[in-house]
């Protein structure tokens, strides 16, 4: 006879009713994740390649229309937490439902912003919209889902973010330098609308989810208990500044390559974002590097990659820079697929408040990235951009260091005590 403990596990498994590859409903599931993702990050950075002709329009400086990428990442920074805790008590789908349609909604009267401070403010308010999104889709899956088929369809969530903020630059500058900058911007919002009927259509509806209750004090409490492990803050300084470097490099790069040497044409410029297929690929090996040099080596290595693209963009060559940003993205979705994996392995409670803080740290770096890169490029050109994103870089290597500089510190203690008795 089988022992207790396999019997248990097999009555488990049986009646574990989440959803599983084959079963009725995880296609479903996964689909709609995924168009949600394509449709969420196709709007959250649907301006970042125009930036170039929206300054045209204005007059504005780079670091005055940077802030129409920057005020979206940011409100979506500062709404994560609270939106996390909303759906808590109102449920995932709901809360991914209100929050698409609402950045669909705004995404529709973009377009037709008659200034830039008007632009701005919209864009404010359909990333604060967005952040309903990356809080609620995780926790969903992870409901809805078996363990064993729960990195699948989390990673086809995710691929729908990479390929959504990729194909939404794409589409805006094609679509733009046929018929303009708002052109593209409606275009980005009507098929960002069919995704999101897809979504609901699409979604099943969740039977795992129990309503909580809203608590503030509880979620403060989570919230003081993250910040105070220095693992856990450490690993959010060092996401942050990864996107610090992102940020700047691509708020800026159209600006650069639609001057010369290279004067390119607005649809060329948006075809650049291909670029990010590549985060796609060091994304899934960053897994095999953290096995193969530990996690500390593999942020090292993400960090050498980084900055040598950072170098390589700054020669007068076409091929240069795209090898360059080959290189900075590579370093960048490595660096961040250690660092947010790392954030779920250390936090022992409340892993969906410490995933939170992670992604307001990361959209926090976005933000000011994004500005910080535009006003650099105003004061010195490319090179301004490249400084900014070596500084963060540089921050990343002491964060790291400080890290194992604690951790053999902490190894030293114990050594020590039995020494002393």
């Amino acid at each position: 006879m089988p022992p207790a403990s396999t019997k248990a596990a097999a009555t488990h498994a049986s009646a574990d009713t989440r959803l599983s590859p084959g079963a009725p409903g995880y296609r479903r599931t996964s689909l709609a994740l995924f168009a949600a993702g394509l449709a969420g990050f196709a709007l959250l950075y649907s301006t970042q390649a125009l930036l170039p002709a929206i300054s045209a329009e204005f007059g504005a400086t780079a670091s005055a229309a940077s802030w129409t990428v920057s005020a979206a990442t940011g409100a979506l920074a500062l709404c994560v937490l609270p939106l996390s805790a909303l759906s808590e008590r109102f449920g995932r789908r709901a809360m991914m439902t209100a929050s698409l349609s609402v950045a669909v909604g705004i995404s529709l009267l973009v377009p037709f912003a008659p200034s830039l401070e008007s632009l701005i403010a919209l864009r404010a308010i359909q990333g604060a919209a967005l952040a309903g999104l990356p809080a609620s889709a995780m926790a969903y899956l992870a409901e809805e889902v078996r363990p064993k088929a729960l990195i699948a369809a989390i990673g086809l969530f995710v691929a729908g973010n990479s390929i959504g903020g990729m194909s939404g630059r794409i589409v805006t500058g094609w679509v733009a330098q046929m018929w303009g900058w708002r052109a593209g911007l409606a275009a980005v919002g009507l098929t960002s609308l069919l995704c999101v009927i897809a979504f609901r259509a699409l979604l099943p509806k969740a039977r795992h989810f129990t309503p909580g209750t809203l608590n503030p004090k509880a979620l403060a409490g989570a919230v003081r208990t993250h910040l105070s492990d220095p693992l856990l803050v450490r690993l959010y300084v060092i996401g942050a500044l990864f996107m610090t470097v992102f940020g700047a490099v691509y708020t800026v790069i159209g600006y650069r390559l639609v001057e010369a040497p290279f004067s390119l044409p607005q649809g060329v410029i948006g075809s650049i974002f291909l670029v990010y297929l590549v985060g796609t690929v060091a994304s899934a090996a960053a897994g095999k590097l953290v096995g193969r040099l530990g996690r500390r080596g593999a942020l090292y290595l993400a960090v050498s990659t980084t900055a040598a693209g950072l170098l390589l963009s700054l020669a007068d060559s076409l091929a240069a820079v795209l090898a360059g940003l080959v290189l900075i993205t590579a370093g960048f979705f490595a660096g961040h697929a250690v660092a947010s994996s790392s954030v779920s392995r250390t936090a022992k409670t409340g892993r969906a408040q410490a995933s939170a803080l992670y992604q307001s740290a990361y959209y926090l770096g976005s933000s000011a990235g994004g500005t910080l890169g535009a006003i650099a490029f105003h004061a010195g050109g490319w090179a301004g951009t490249v400084l900014i994103g070596l500084v963060a870089v540089l921050g990343v290597v002491s964060v790291t260091l400080y890290g194992s500089h604690s951790a053999r510190v902490a190894a030293r203690r114990p050594q020590l005590a039995a020494a002393c008795n």
